[in-house]
């Protein structure tokens, strides 16, 4: 089964996403963890988010992950049919 490049663009678009939630954490200071913040907001509330480069970083990791995806799934080595039958599913 060779996927289409519909399918391609899908599995991508769901592990980006899925990725952008594990690297939204990470460098987040909140106002009351550096001490400042406006009158009237969240002290929760993220100082710097650095959305930009998360996005870069988001897009990087997804992209080497989706590759060796692809690269497991081409050498046989990710068999969607094998993993089915192991699993016990009527696929």
């Amino acid at each position: 089964m060779a996927y289409s490049i519909s399918t391609a663009l899908a599995i991508y678009f769901v592990l980006w996403w899925v990725v952008l939630f594990v690297t939204l954490p990470f460098g987040v200071r909140s106002q009351h963890e550096e001490g400042e913040g406006a009158p009237g907001t969240d002290p929760g509330a993220p100082v710097m988010a650095r959305m930009g480069w998360k996005l870069l970083w988001t897009t990087l990791i997804s992209g080497v992950v989706f590759g060796i995806g692809m690269w497991a799934y081409h050498q046989g080595l990710l068999n969607i049919e094998r993993l089915s039958k192991l699993m016990g599913l009527p696929f």
